[in-house]
């Protein structure tokens, strides 16, 4: 894989760009305090705005790693934050990218995400060099598996009792996409 780290992104609707101590405000606002966003992830809503810069500022210093990816979702329109997607883990030996993504109820069932995946997937495969991107789902949390399927994902797999996220055991269903995938999509 040839990192590049996070780097700005632009879709029709939307600009993926480095995330900002500024931005705790509007993360916290829009996301990181709801319950609802928060229901099928790992992390608990967070107690403050100033919880949200501390974990903003780690974030931010990851920045200087090649190797990470973290961007703000940020609406072209109004240069509002409404969520994040990034690669939370990766797997050098197979130069494949494991995807995480959140967004702000406000903003739901509108394309937002599926815009953004597909930029991130584009980034990937043809600037990283990714031979495979995967993403997970609590099985209770249908609406994620139907972005990774609007982003091209095959459905590969349940692994029964195999997740957890915040004290609960859940069936965590697998979707990925290996670079010819993606390449012969793109010629459709």
């Amino acid at each position: 894989m040839n990192h590049k780290g996070t780097v700005t992104l632009e879709t029709e609707r939307l600009i993926l760009r480095r995330f900002a101590v500024s931005d705790a405000p509007d993360m916290y606002r829009n996301w990181a305090s709801s319950e609802e966003v928060a229901r099928f992830l790992t992390w608990e809503p967070h107690p403050s705005a100033e919880a949200t810069a501390e974990l903003l500022a780690e974030w931010v210093g990851e920045y200087e790693k090649p190797e990470t990816y973290n961007w703000v979702l940020v609406l072209k329109e109004t240069n509002l934050p409404i969520g994040n997607i990034s690669v939370v883990k990766l797997y050098p030996e197979t130069a494949c990218a494991s995807l995480g993504w959140c967004l702000g109820t406000a903003w739901w069932g509108q394309g937002y995400m599926p815009e953004a995946g597909k930029a991130v997937l584009q980034y990937l495969f043809e600037t990283v060099g990714c031979s495979r991107v995967c993403a997970n789902h609590d099985a209770d949390n249908p609406k994620s598996g139907r972005v990774m399927q609007k982003i091209g994902m095959k459905k590969e797999g349940v692994l029964r009792q195999h997740g957890y996220a915040r004290g609960r055991v859940f069936d965590d269903v697998w979707y990925g996409i290996l670079a010819e995938e993606y390449r012969s999509l793109q010629h459709e």
